[in-house]
């Protein structure tokens, strides 16, 4: 395992990557604005490329180049184009109906990561000092995850919950480039075309919202029930 034998200069390029993308996550949890989701959601998919070509680098891994440019084209270009074609169209610009104020949101964005670093910590089994990168990718991995949940279940808006799901595989698949990188190349562009996918489905989704329940609030989806 390439782990093993980190050094600490890619170690702290993997760690700084990641933390960085973390942080991105916290900018979607805290804004109404959906313009800014999708700008930190593009921006996040650029660091994850970068973090898939350094991987890629130091590992020998020179599929993962492919992975990285594939990665900055669809997820960190594409996508968020396909995102703001549907926010300009709808005409919405923030979420309204959200549970939770931003404020909540980041206070309990911050302990589910604590959570996910006890998680964690009990998962790692690799000796120091890989033990810390491994800590690192886990904790951001489950973070992410634990954050995209969070997201589905407190924001309304359609697009809202688009990112939820994109936020929620970024963390996939930012742990996999630092803990499986050998993962087979066509198994990780299968899941680049899946997002396209989601994102169209949802986009269908949005537009029978607008045309059925005059909203793009998620919770008007219970008026069409029956």
């Amino acid at each position: 395992m390439f782990l093993a034998h980190l050094n600490s200069l890619q170690a702290s390029i993997f760690s700084s990557l990641a933390i960085m993308s973390l942080l991105l996550t916290f900018v979607m949890l805290g804004s109404h604005w959906l313009r800014n989701y999708v700008y930190a959601f593009a921006v996040q998919s650029w660091l994850i490329a970068a973090l898939s070509a350094a991987v890629g680098y130091f590992a020998g891994y020179p599929e993962l180049y492919v992975i990285a440019l594939l990665t900055a084209l669809f997820r960190g270009l594409v996508l968020p184009l396909l995102l703001m074609r549907i926010v300009d169209r709808l005409n919405v610009k923030r979420e309204i109906h959200a549970v939770l104020q931003p404020s909540s949101s980041l206070v309990i964005g911050a302990f589910l990561v604590m959570f996910a670093f006890v998680i964690a910590n009990h998962m790692n089994r690799q000796p120091a000092p890989a033990a810390n990168v491994v800590i690192l990718a886990l904790t951001i991995m489950l973070s992410m995850k634990f954050i995209g949940f969070l997201m589905l279940s407190v924001r309304d808006e359609a697009v809202s919950q688009i990112l939820g799901l994109l936020v929620l595989e970024n963390g996939i698949f930012l742990g996999s480039q630092i803990l499986v990188p050998g993962m087979p190349l066509l198994i990780e562009i299968v899941i680049l075309f899946d997002l396209l996918i989601v994102v169209a489905c949802f986009g269908m989704l949005v537009r029978f919202l607008v045309v059925h329940a005059g909203t793009t609030s998620s919770r008007q989806l219970n008026r069409l029930v029956g």
